[in-house]
């Protein structure tokens, strides 16, 4: 991002977890309770791009393996006779879906609680900065109306 933005940039999709990364702004006053917000942020992505990225290999390399070993019990070669890779049914497919997320329902839970753990602190940290930010501007307004 530009030096004056003022703002956090999301970049295209990663090759690996297919989530947008965020650059996140660091204003010049940060408080603590703001860092503290911005550091759960950036260690929530970090989080959901690594179990992503590990999940999306996983099931990459699962289906192919699913499809080569159907494609080769049924006597066929990853590509036919034009070059074109050779493709299973939906029904079949569905079954690979099925056993995947059966085989995987378990990391998705813990996954999902620990979203959910790390989102709610987010949020929680997020309603303290705003009422550290309306008590500030508070503050400012009654000085200045002194004035």
């Amino acid at each position: 991002p530009p030096a004056h933005s003022r703002n956090d940039w999301i970049g295209p999709p990663d090759k690996h977890s297919n989530l947008r990364p965020v650059i996140f702004y660091v204003s010049p006053e940060e408080s603590s309770l703001e860092r503290r917000l911005r550091e759960a942020r950036q260690e929530a992505q970090t989080c959901d791009q690594r179990f992503w990225a590990r999940h999306n290999r996983a099931f990459c390399q699962e289906k192919e393996e699913f499809i080569y070993s159907r494609l080769k019990a049924k006597g066929l070669e990853m590509r036919d006779v034009t070059g074109q890779k050779a493709t299973l049914s939906a029904e079949e497919m569905a079954d690979f879906y099925k056993d995947f997320l059966s085989k995987n329902f378990r990391k998705h839970m813990q996954y999902n609680r620990d979203w959910y753990k790390r989102n709610f602190t987010i949020t929680f940290l997020m309603g303290q900065v705003a009422l550290a930010r309306a008590l500030r501007w508070l503050r400012w307004k009654k000085k200045n109306v002194g004035n």
